[in-house]
């Protein structure tokens, strides 16, 4: 798997960026159609408050850490996640470019708690160019996350070969029907029904399916945190 690129810097707010893939792959089935984005009040403070938070707390980070980071004041930060001040395009820019993702993901009301469906019918699935290896995201979407779910099949006798992900990455990949031989770096590990394996995935590494019937696997990817 893939790791999708950091949201480019725009001049304005641009629509999230495409679902990760290879070069090898093409996006063949659409996903689901992107939610309009959380209707701006006359003070968006309050929104930003409640977004900055949450996105320090998904990646560990301290209010200290991020302040480093994006050059922002860690007094100007904590007034802004209190709700006491309302920040300036500027200051916004800076703190969604040091936690990586895009300007609309501090802006944009977020949705409730309520669970989210993700009907297979609109399922983002991604297929390399011969159609052997098929790949469909498990999540939203809809931000940048440090921890993916993916659904992938691999046909009889097929492989996929995967580039180095960036340094930290790691792979948990479980295999629910078949076998899947995988190859990573200089080792390969011949996997059955219900065997899992962890590995560094900054390497070159290989899934592939030694047998008539097709493999079916569920991977997590978890991504070093870049601050």
């Amino acid at each position: 798997m893939k790791r999708r690129k950091p949201a480019e810097e725009a001049s304005g707010l641009g629509p999230e960026e495409a679902p990760p893939r290879r070069a090898s792959t093409a996006v063949v089935t659409a996903g689901e159609p992107a939610q309009p984005p959380g209707e701006a009040a006359g003070d968006i403070g309050p929104v930003v408050s409640g977004n900055l938070k949450r996105l320090r707390s998904e990646r560990g980070l301290s209010l200290e850490r991020l302040s480093r980071a994006s050059g922002v004041s860690r007094a100007m930060l904590g007034q802004i996640e209190l709700g006491q001040s309302t920040p300036t395009i500027n200051v916004l820019w800076k703190i969604a470019r040091a936690l990586d993702v895009p300007f609309s993901t501090l802006i944009n009301q977020q949705s409730g708690p309520e669970a989210t469906v993700l009907p297979l019918s609109r399922a983002r699935v991604l297929r390399s160019i011969d159609g052997a290896f098929q790949s469909r995201a498990l999540f939203p979407m809809d931000r940048p996350r440090s921890v993916e779910f993916y659904e992938l099949r691999l046909a009889p006798n097929a492989e996929e070969q995967a580039d180095p992900h960036p340094p930290g990455t790691l792979e948990n990949l479980v295999v629910s029907v078949g076998r899947c031989e995988i190859t990573v770096g200089p080792e390969k590990r011949l996997l059955g029904t219900g065997d899992a394996i962890l590995f560094e995935a900054d390497v070159p590494h290989v899934y592939r399916n030694p047998d008539a019937g097709e493999t079916l696997m569920y991977l997590v990817m978890t991504y070093a945190q870049r601050i």
